[in-house]
């Protein structure tokens, strides 16, 4: 049984003969008939139906061992691709082999093309890199600089109505966007707000606790991304004839816009998107599909160019033990790399302080070594996801930070370079 496997259903359920048992011996592996409770053995054959975990029974009804859940998450990713490009099907080998043979880091295919290598942190990416060029593949590679996903976001609502014209000219999609308040958008994460509630009592909770209108957070038409993410469209309009029929048209185009956002085609977080008012034609056949979804997803994009877009980075919680001569050493490397520390306190009893502090991951390549070096060594740095900040810098001028992050991700993505302007989405009345 592998691990999504359901007690009852029949996916993720292999039922094949294990070839042989061994024992290892040293080097050697001896086979043997049978293995008394509680030793370890070797299964030959099991590698091709389990990847990392799984459960092997005899017994038809048995009931599937729970997963393991780890500490850590595997936040540190970087793109691999072969020095040699011929020898890419043995990288796509390697990389499988990678993935069953340590169960923490994860190997993904973007839809750019890209293969990344996803592990804990730094030293952790390094040695399955090493495993992986020297055990698994046996190619030489290239390794990209880190690569780390960010948000968009926007950080007011939309100074002016947003307008866009369907291919055809007769239809017209009026939207503005805006932020969600703070906290909704972790709400939405934590399965707080779903898309799958009672309508009515959703926005009962959104009018008493984010003060949304009852009427308007009652037609929230969906959620995006892939129809969970935190993000809302809004039908804010009055009166406005065959709306239901495009209604899973705008669905399409807002699943694709939050996917692929503007600036850098990372997801979108915490926008609301409201329709305010559509024009359409009366003949059903000039307000299909292919007319409705490109048009909403430029006018998506126009909302929120429209609103002061923004990035999300994503933020560790950066925990430090160190004793107290170095606790000065920790706060410089911090500082260099725009951390914040919000607690320190010492450990009653030994001389042992814990140090707290909030560090961008965009920062965090190098911190473990940087630290090191700065504390002789008597630091020790544990960094976990903690939550995603806004960048407060204009994503339009081009000497900011957040501007530089923006075209390197877009480079690496292969898109045209700088932000596309708003004449490419904003239709003129």
């Amino acid at each position: 049984m592998g691990p999504n496997y359901v007690p009852g259903k029949k996916e993720d359920l292999y039922v094949k003969s294990i070839q042989r048992t061994i024992l290892m011996m040293g080097r050697y592996t001896e086979p043997i008939e049978d293995v008394p409770c509680g030793n370890i053995c070797g299964l030959v054959g099991v590698d091709q139906y389990l990847v990392k975990t799984g459960t092997i029974t005899t017994f038809e009804n048995a009931h599937n061992l729970r997963v393991m859940k780890f500490s850590v998450s595997p936040v540190v990713r970087v793109a691999v691709e072969p020095k040699n490009p011929a020898d890419l099907p043995k990288l796509v080998e390697g990389l499988k082999r990678l993935a069953k043979s340590d169960p923490m880091v994860q190997c993904i295919i973007e839809e750019s093309g890209e293969h990344i290598v996803a592990g804990a942190g730094e030293l952790h990416l390094e040695i399955c890199l090493k495993d992986l060029e020297e055990d698994h593949a046996c190619i030489p590679i290239k390794v990209s600089d880190p690569v780390v996903s960010y948000r968009e976001t926007v950080s007011e609502e939309s100074d002016i109505m947003c307008l866009s014209k369907s291919p055809n000219k007769h239809n017209r999609i009026f939207l503005k966007a805006r932020p969600m308040p703070d906290g909704l958008p972790e709400d939405i994460d934590k399965g707080e707000v779903t898309p799958r509630q009672e309508f009515k009592a959703r926005a009962r909770y959104l009018n008493e606790k984010y003060d949304y209108d009852v009427n308007e957070a009652r037609k929230i038409w969906c959620f995006g991304p892939e129809g969970t993410g935190p993000n809302l469209l809004m039908d804010c309009t009055k009166g406005v004839q065959y709306l239901n029929e495009i209604k899973d048209s705008c669905i399409a185009g807002f699943q694709w816009a939050t996917k692929e956002g503007v600036l850098a085609e990372e997801n979108v977080r915490g926008v609301r998107f409201d329709i305010h008012d559509v024009t359409l034609h009366a003949d059903a056949i000039h307000r299909g599909g292919g007319q409705i979804i490109p048009t909403a997803r430029r006018v998506l994009y126009a909302g929120m160019l429209t609103a002061k877009p923004r990035l999300f980075e994503p933020v560790y919680l950066c925990e430090v033990q160190c004793p107290e001569v170095a606790v000065g050493g920790i706060y410089g490397v911090l500082n260099r790399r725009r951390g914040h520390v919000f607690e320190e306190h010492q450990v009653t009893g030994t001389p042992m302080f814990i140090v707290k502090a909030y560090l961008p991951v965009n920062e965090s390549f190098g911190f473990t070594a940087d630290l090191r070096s700065n504390t002789g060594g008597q630091a020790f740095p544990q960094c976990v996801f903690d939550h995603w900040q806004v960048m407060n810098q204009d994503p339009f001028d081009d000497s900011s930070k957040i501007r530089q992050i923006i075209n390197d991700i877009r480079k690496r993505k292969g898109l045209k370079e700088g932000i596309p302007p708003l004449d490419d989405y904003y239709d003129k009345l």
